[in-house]
């Protein structure tokens, strides 16, 4: 426990994947907030850096870690927000596996034999994804097939946290779905956008010129929804929430916002057949079996990029209290605000 304005005291909070994207975001606010945060990672010159800022830093993979480390890592917490996850659209099954699925089960039995208050579990809404355009997904859906190993993995570890629930019910587990998660720290969305505008001198080629409909969602408002499922009373046990920006919009539109408008970048947007990315993103998989790199087109980010998908809110709305805390144009405006102060590369 850590005393806050010398009255109350705040939960003590351990934060899984804090060395980036959501994990990153999610430890700096809860310790700006008053919160003590114990968290967990493998960078440890990310790690150095939250350790400056008053955050207790554990380099650890949580993949490879014994059951004594996990043991106690979560003795003194209160609150567990487990954003660590192996999160590519390419990769060899065994290691989703790890990261995902024996990480998540090991973690969360961990806590509930600690008897965690809470534990809020971050998963993906890519468990609906499946090559065709879909508009307001309940959380009920699920795919016919998964679209590739991480959105399979994070279904088996869904499941593990319902089967934690079961066995611990004094431990509250909430599982929440976050669709394109950007902002400050962003390894993904962003920085794979800025790769292909300086491969291609300002050309960003897109399928349908960009005008698939897309649901992000900036990283403080995830940050929010995990507040509010750590602080609800009476939430169902392992609840699951869609979490979005609650405001769809044509990718272009957010491309232009960020590149051009935010950050006065000349983008030009090239329309690309579908089916000739789809070609190209499989035969660039299947160099990258040989080669092991991930390849810069998988067919998963073309479809992605490709149809329409937005997520239904109103379970998040009604029983977790969630609406945005920034607007899509507030999120865009930090956003480009926080890339202007970052080295140039």
């Amino acid at each position: 426990m850590t005393q806050h304005s010398g009255a109350a005291v705040l939960p003590k909070v351990l934060v899984t994947g804090a060395t980036s994207g959501l994990g990153r975001n999610a430890a700096l606010w809860l310790q700006q907030a008053g919160y003590a945060v114990v968290g967990v990672g493998r960078d440890k010159a990310a790690g150095a850096a939250l350790a400056q800022q008053g955050i207790q830093f554990v380099a650890c993979d949580l993949a490879t870690a014994a059951p004594s480390q996990l043991d106690a890592l979560v003795q003194s917490v209160d609150w567990v927000w487990h954003c660590a996850a192996l999160s590519s659209p390419w990769g060899a099954r065994a290691d989703f596996v790890a990261a995902n699925v024996l990480a998540t089960e090991k973690l969360a039995q961990a806590a509930g034999q600690a008897q965690v208050q809470r534990f809020v579990h971050i998963s993906t809404p890519s468990l609906y994804f499946d090559f065709q355009a879909r508009r307001n997904i309940p959380e009920t859906f699920i795919a016919a097939r998964f679209a590739n190993a991480y959105a399979e993995t994070k279904f088996m570890a869904e499941g593990c946290i319902q089967q934690a629930q079961q066995r611990y019910p004094t431990t509250r587990f909430t599982l929440l779905r976050p669709r394109g998660i950007f902002g400050p720290h962003d390894r993904v969305i962003v920085p794979r956008l800025q790769e292909q505008l300086a491969r291609f001198n300002g050309v960003l080629k897109l399928p349908r010129g960009g005008q698939a409909c897309v649901d992000l969602t900036f990283v403080l408002n995830v940050v929010h929804a995990m507040h509010l499922a750590s602080t609800q009373p009476a939430l169902p046990p392992a609840a699951v929430y869609n979490i979005s920006n609650q405001e769809p919009m044509m990718l272009r539109e957010v491309i232009e916002a960020l590149f051009v408008k935010a950050l006065g970048r000349h983008v030009r947007i090239q329309a690309v057949p579908y089916p000739l990315l789809y070609t190209v993103a499989a035969g660039m998989e299947a160099t990258a079996s040989l080669t092991h790199k991930e390849p810069m087109l998988t067919r998963y980010s073309v479809g992605a990029l490709s149809f329409d998908m937005t997520l239904c809110s109103t379970k998040a709305q009604q029983e977790l209290g969630y609406y945005p805390r920034y607007s899509m144009q507030e999120a865009i405006a930090l956003t480009a605000d926080w890339l202007r102060q970052q080295p140039q590369r």
